[in-house]
Parts: C-alpha cells; sequence; structure tokens
C-alpha cells in the first residue's frame, strides 16, 4: 500500500548485507513512501558458490541484443539498484513513484558520511552458513571495469 508521506531520507550501509533479504525489505519501505540512500553497494553479499553464480551471470549475459536489450549492467551499485527494481511492482504507477525514491552508491560519498546508516538484522551475512560473495567480486567476475 502506498500510504506514508515521509520524506525523510533513511540511509542504508549494504556492507554484510544479504542481497536479497536487504532488497525486499528496501521495497516494502518504498512502497510506503519511504525515501531511501544504499551505501557500500559492492560490500553486499550473495549467498552461494562463486564460481556456479558467476557461470549463471555469464549465460544472462548472453541474452538479448546490445543494441534494443535487455541492458546488463556490470556496475555493481546498478545491479543492486536492479534487484531491488525487480521486487517493485514497477510497470505501475505506485512502483515507478517508489522507485524513484531510491538511491544506490558505491561506497560513502563525503556529503554523506557523518550520516546515521542502518542495517536490517534478519540480513546479515553473518547467519549464513554456507559459501558467499560479495557484489563487487561478482562485478568484477563479469566484466566490471573499476574506472567507470
Amino acid at each position: 500500500m502506498f500510504m506514508s508521506t515521509n520524506s525523510r531520507i533513511t540511509y542504508v550501509n549494504a556492507d554484510g548485507l544479504i542481497v536479497g533479504r536487504m532488497s525486499s525489505n528496501i521495497a516494502k519501505r518504498l512502497l510506503n513512501g519511504e525515501h531511501i540512500t544504499i551505501l557500500n553497494a559492492e560490500k553486499a553479499v550473495y549467498s552461494g558458490k562463486k564460481r556456479s553464480k558467476t557461470a549463471e551471470a555469464h549465460l544472462f549475459l548472453e541474452v538479448g541484443a546490445p543494441e534494443r536489450g535487455p541492458f546488463h549492467y556490470r556496475r555493481p551499485d546498478r545491479m543492486l539498484k536492479k534487484t531491488v527494481r525487480g521486487m517493485l511492482p514497477f510497470r505501475q504507477p505506485k512502483g515507478k513513484a517508489a522507485f524513484k525514491h531510491l538511491k544506490v552508491f558505491m561506497g560513502v560519498p563525503l556529503e554523506l558520511k557523518d550520516q546515521q546508516s542502518i542495517q536490517f538484522e534478519e540480513a546479515f551475512a553473518s547467519k549464513l552458513k554456507g559459501p558467499s560473495f560479495t557484489l563487487g567480486e561478482l562485478a568484477k567476475e563479469i566484466g566490471w571495469n573499476q574506472g567507470e
């Protein structure tokens, strides 16, 4: 439901948080009208074996045509933003409005350095028992040039 018109910005530190669990929490908050800024996108964590997830990502990159889409991002901040978008009803007006309230950054910009940030307790990667790797590591494996 699209109820609240709270214009306060919530800062989320993605360092050590599981991508899917964090994204679902963020999508719910966006639909409730919050403005959310995600920091340290490249430090978010995927669960599973790095080799199999990388192979899966390479297969996904082959889908479509480069000139007409779908467009596949390789930068961690854009990958995370697209993950959150997938959890929103993006083709409906309320989903588009909610998505406009999301900003994602790699690292912490200087102007946001002193801001208090939250982390979702249910999304901590320390609860994982199996293998895991960061979004930045996956991005490097699929061709992210860090100079962009």
